[in-house]
């Protein structure tokens, strides 16, 4: 069974994952697949230069990433010519490493974190179940303001540019309320994992 795991912008996705991670359950991360793509060296990179302009990378040849996001939030023309270099193949290895873990380890279960799971078709009809991470916006704002370093009107523009949240939470089967503490989440994960692994045995 194949759980994409989505959520708006600071709701806790990327903590979660390593809940789940700690339990032994495979994860396939499209941001940390997008991270591979686009490090120093490899061909998309080079591919984004030529694209968007010198100035999208740093002077070590790596990705200048805050550069990057400035140049095409505000410019959709900009931001499609992106998504169209670098969804299909961050799509194409998702999938492979969720073939190879099933190969290797024959798992329950395995997660794919998503974040941009509604606003992005190419998923549809990989995943069995839908978990939501959910929080407050203002919970939002502040997490990711004091991770990535950015205004509070910039992360209200992103949170406006990403699908609403009703449309999330409508469109999951299960739903994490992630507005507590660290050890509150890690007792929802685990809940949740116990949930998905009586599933598994079941449709057995």
């Amino acid at each position: 069974m194949i759980v994409a795991l989505t959520g708006g912008i600071g709701s806790g996705k990327s903590e979660a994952a390593r809940q789940f991670a700690a339990l032994g359950v495979p994860i396939v991360d499209a941001d940390v697949i997008a991270h591979e793509l686009t490090a120093a060296g490899q061909p998309i990179l080079t591919e984004i230069g030529h694209i968007f302009g010198s100035d999208t990378l740093n002077i070590d040849g790596s990705l200048d990433r805050a550069e990057l996001r400035e140049h095409v939030f505000n410019n959709p023309a900009e931001r499609l010519k992106l998504e169209a270099l670098i969804h299909p193949a961050i799509h194409k290895q998702a999938l492979k490493q969720l073939a190879d873990n099933e190969l290797r380890l024959h798992p329950a279960y395995q997660i794919l974190v998503i974040p941009l799971l509604f606003e992005n078709n190419r998923y549809s009809g990989v995943a069995d179940k839908i978990l939501v991470i959910d929080c407050d916006e203002s919970i939002q704002i502040q997490r990711a303001m004091a991770r990535s370093n950015i205004s509070e009107s910039n992360v209200k523009d992103m949170i406006k540019a990403q699908v609403a949240r009703n449309v999330r939470l409508d469109s999951a089967d299960e739903i994490i309320v992630n507005d507590g503490t660290l050890a509150e989440l890690q007792e929802k994960v685990i809940r949740i994992h116990k949930k998905l692994i009586r599933t598994c045995i079941v449709s057995k």
